[in-house]
């Protein structure tokens, strides 16, 4: 059992957090993501683009402290405290399997609201919808930001500005309530929800990271990490690859990824486009099909969500011809992100 070095002790939670998401590879890390608060996305972004070198000794450190938690988690669903205090003992000793229960029991007590997570953003809304502001602000608070954006933008004019207050301005609630709160929720919930979890890091992993979310959650770190650090976000838009840069492809790659993508796809990606990239595709698209896609911009009304999403599988359709050899990508020529 290796001991825990100074380095180590001095790491913050959100420090070990990135660098596990660092072992686990980019696309685990991107699917990790999608299943943090907003908050959480942030500070683990900031501390992967902020971290550097780590010794063998450390890495090894936050790795078995991960694995342990985890285990501690998966025997304590399966057997109960006794049971995995017990198993956990043999394996790593009475002091160390002491310390995995606590890190667990702590977080099991902190993950309040898990089973909404898992609920159909529709079905939550017709539960919580004529709760008081402040108990959907807790409630938000602890759902997946697709959920929560989601809910919010559904809420009455004046619910809305309420409930948006009271989550800027929560700092701390009581275990007791969050508890009562819980309580009350899943027995509403009983009948709709199933219950059914080297060089390390830096700013091009980050951007590649990145370049695997969605457009809105992509907007949101920008956002928020700017508020920070405006260079450091700077340096991780420059190692990526948007959809604003298909501008500084060439012609040739930009007509060979033509071929891959969906009419329908392409019209709703260009709706909200500058008209610096639509010229880029109307220019390498023939006669015919240039006007197919404008006369559907022109009929048909597109979300913004489902803008976003059809650039995103654009994108997606770009990088893996440049993964294939297909086509090269000049990376970071975008300055701005279309919200």
């Amino acid at each position: 059992m290796a001991v825990m070095n100074k380095e180590y002790m001095g790491l913050s939670g959100s420090q070990k957090a990135a660098a596990v998401m660092i072992s686990l590879g980019a696309e685990t890390a991107s699917s990790i993501y999608k299943n943090l608060r907003e908050n959480e996305v942030e500070q683990v972004t900031y501390e992967i683009a902020r971290l550097k070198n780590l010794s063998a000794e450390t890495f090894e450190n936050i790795l078995q402290d991960f694995y342990g938690i985890c285990l501690a988690q998966q025997i304590i669903a399966e057997g109960g405290l006794d049971y995995a205090r017990e198993v956990l003992e043999k394996a790593f000793g009475a002091p160390m399997a002491t310390q995995f229960l606590e890190k667990v029991t702590k977080s099991l007590h902190t993950k309040a609201f898990e089973f909404i997570r898992k609920a159909d953003y529709k079905n939550l809304m017709a539960i919580i919808q004529n709760e008081h502001p402040q108990t959907i602000a807790l409630i938000l608070s602890y759902a997946r930001s697709d959920q929560a954006s989601t809910i919010l933008a559904e809420l009455p004019n004046t619910t809305k500005i309420e409930v948006v207050e009271r989550i800027a301005k929560m700092d701390r609630t009581s275990p007791e309530v969050i508890k009562e709160v819980e309580k009350t929720l899943e027995r509403k919930f009983s009948s709709i929800v199933s219950t059914d979890f080297t060089e390390l890091g830096g700013v091009d992993y980050i951007a590649e990271i990145m370049n695997d979310m969605d457009r809105g959650s992509e907007k949101y770190i920008f956002d928020e990490l700017a508020k920070k650090d405006a260079k450091l976000t700077e340096e991780i838009r420059k190692r990526m690859f948007v959809f604003e840069d298909i501008i500084n492809l060439q012609p040739r790659d930009i007509q060979r990824a033509l071929r891959e993508i969906d009419a329908a796809d392409l019209s709703r990606a260009l709706k909200g486009a500058s008209p610096e990239v639509q010229e880029v595709f109307f220019s390498n698209l023939s006669k015919r099909m240039s006007e197919t896609v404008r006369s559907d911009m022109e009929d048909t009304v597109v979300r913004m969500r489902e803008m976003e999403e059809a650039q995103q599988k654009i994108v997606a359709i770009f990088r893996q011809l440049e993964e294939q050899g297909q086509i090269t990508i000049a990376k970071g020529g975008g300055d701005d992100i279309v919200g």
